[in-house]
């Protein structure tokens, strides 16, 4: 090992909210830190996440909060124990960013942008000596250097770059690599083959907080592909008996459904899809009224009035909701149903949908899967490789939209960068 008189050198790949905190960690803690990234700039999914209103974090109580992690809880609880939805409010103050709370609990900056933050922190960071190199692709080659032999650095690293292959040492690593979501913004997910060739145990990633498909027939696609669908709740219940219920809104797809209310169920969904080969939804068309009221009103006589019509009076379905209804159905089906109104209301009230399968993970907002939890230490420190440490979506969490993504990439990301000055001071 260098001399304990000489900096702690740390590599940091990858440089997403995970990659940049890391390295925000690290350099206040006395580190030398040199960040590379694929891309022209770092950040470029974070400033896609704040195209809309960034989404920061969630103000929600502590234990609600927490529990949108599911299974993982307790270990992303102990990384927001470094930095929590208050912390990083705080944090972001720090930068001359103001945060407000909207009214779903979302937390937004207050501009709804991510660009002036990110531009505030990277001042901040190259300030504190951050050396950024872009435009340098990690190309897997990761070596340690014998024992005799680490003056330049334990570890060997190589990257592809415009003007060849660069060969970096480095006392220590940060991988923060990302998912496989939106791989024309860096995240490609091209790192699992390389880690699990280096003994790491990597589960396969998976879309998540995705949309499904669904096999419309072609007249619903020709005339609602795109449209919303607002106000609906959608209710699963899983072959484990896990049971979802939610009212939100989502939209028709070309292929599907998809928005942030499918996004909320999505790893239920898509989990049942992996053991079944479907997962069976029901969406309420009209959430606010009641069975046996809609069943009155469709009782009444609709004279010489279209069925569309009578819907649209009696029961206010339009649109694509009107069109879902009939989703399905041949010309005999439907006139038994328009002439059932128990039938018709119970249909309203829980439309079947048979989802077949999730989008394709590069159209996701994120992916579940990657590095195991297991094969880490508190400080996310791989057992297989001492010296590297990982953080963010590459590893193996996920969670829902709403912010937790977010807060969660920022919070382990401290964790990883806090993990390497540990390591380095402690005897090993």
């Amino acid at each position: 090992m260098p001399s304990l008189s000489a900096p702690l050198h740390v590599a940091v790949i990858g440089g997403g909210p995970a990659g940049l905190m890391a390295a925000e960690t690290l350099l206040a803690g006395g580190a030398r830190v040199t960040l590379f990234d694929a891309m022209p700039s770092v950040g470029r999914k974070f400033l896609l996440a704040g195209k809309g209103g960034l989404n920061l974090t969630h103000a929600e109580p502590t234990a609600t909060f927490r529990a949108r992690y599911a299974e993982r809880q307790p270990e992303v609880s102990a990384w927001l124990d470094r930095l929590d939805a208050d912390g990083l409010r705080a944090w972001a103050g720090e930068l001359g960013i103001s945060t407000f709370v909207g009214s779903s609990g979302k937390v937004f900056p207050a501009e709804m942008k991510a660009a002036p933050l990110l531009r505030a922190w990277l001042h901040r960071l190259r300030v504190a000596g951050l050396t950024l190199h872009m435009r340098h692709r990690w190309n897997g080659a990761l070596t340690a250097a014998p024992a005799e032999a680490t003056d330049a650095g334990r570890w060997t690293l190589q990257f592809d770059t415009p003007v060849g292959v660069k060969t970096v040492h480095a006392d220590a690593v940060v991988l923060a690599l990302g998912g496989a979501s939106w791989a024309r913004l860096g995240s490609d997910g091209a790192w699992q083959p390389w880690l699990a060739g280096q003994g790491v145990d990597v589960r396969p990633l998976v879309p998540s907080n995705c949309g499904f498909d669904i096999a419309w027939s072609e007249h619903l696609k020709g005339k609602q592909a795109g449209a919303p669908l607002k106000g609906v709740r959608l209710t699963f219940t899983d072959r484990l008996g896990r049971h979802f219920s939610r009212l939100g809104e989502a939209v028709v797809s070309a292929k599907g459904i998809e928005g942030n209310l499918v996004y909320a169920a999505s790893a239920l969904l898509r989990d049942e899809i992996a053991a079944n080969g479907h997962a069976d939804i029901h969406l309420d068309l009209l959430p606010a009224k009641e069975l046996p009221t809609l069943t009155t009103a469709l009782a009444k006589g609709r004279g010489a009035r279209s069925m569309p019509n009578h819907l649209k009076e009696q029961a206010g379905l339009t649109g694509v909701k009107a069109a879902l209804l009939r989703e399905g159905l041949d010309a005999a089906q439907w006139t038994v149903l328009c002439s059932d109104p128990a039938a018709l209301a119970g249909r309203i009230k829980a439309l079947p949908l048979r989802l077949t399968a999730p989008r394709p993970i590069d159209e996701s907002i994120s992916s579940a899967g990657g590095v195991r939890l297991e094969a880490m230490d508190a400080g996310l420190m791989l057992a297989a490789l001492p010296g590297v440490f990982c953080a963010g979506e590459m590893l193996d969490w996920e969670a829902p939209t709403g912010g937790y993504l977010l807060t969660a990439c920022f919070a382990s990301g401290r964790v990883a960068g806090q993990g390497a000055l540990d390591w380095w001071s402690a005897p090993h």
